[in-house]
């Protein structure tokens, strides 16, 4: 059962990597999905720093399923900022638009950050997963910091 998640999940990215903005009828389509993607993301990454931080037991296990979703979900909402999308529900400032450049080395970067994150959980460490969740969350942090309203 798990190997067919994770193949369904591998599916679900592989096909946003071909041309996604295409894939969105709507710029309305492309926020929810691109919202939808973080949500996700971001309650597998706070399972992974509840561990982190001690507020959760650490299990080897729980940590790599989590890590493998964030991993999987990190590379998912950036084909959802086209054209149009910076306008309607949603939190996303104008710079990632007019500084496009910038948008995109954070986005690259949390993108790396959470693969290492997802080496040291495989790694099967608590250390290891410490080690890894703060540069993670900065990277995160640095984006909603330039990027996000609110």
């Amino acid at each position: 059962m798990k190997n067919i998640f994770r193949l369904a999940i591998a599916a679900m990215a592989f096909a946003t990597l071909v041309p996604a903005q295409a894939q969105f009828a709507k710029p309305e389509d492309a926020i929810k999905y691109r919202k939808a993607s973080y949500t996700v993301m971001a309650a597998h990454f706070g399972r992974l720093g509840a561990m982190a931080n001690g507020r959760a037991p650490y299990d080897a296990k729980t940590a790599l399923e989590n890590a493998e979703l964030v991993s999987t979900m990190a590379k998912l909402p950036w084909a959802a900022y086209g054209e149009g999308t910076d306008k309607g529900d949603t939190r996303a400032k104008s710079e990632i638009w007019t500084e496009s450049a910038k948008f995109k080395e954070a986005s690259d970067k949390m993108q790396v950050e959470i693969g290492k994150l997802n080496v040291a959980a495989k790694a099967g460490s608590v250390d290891a997963l410490k080690a890894a969740f703060g540069p993670a969350a900065a990277s995160c942090k640095a984006c909603h910091d330039n990027f996000r309203k609110d």
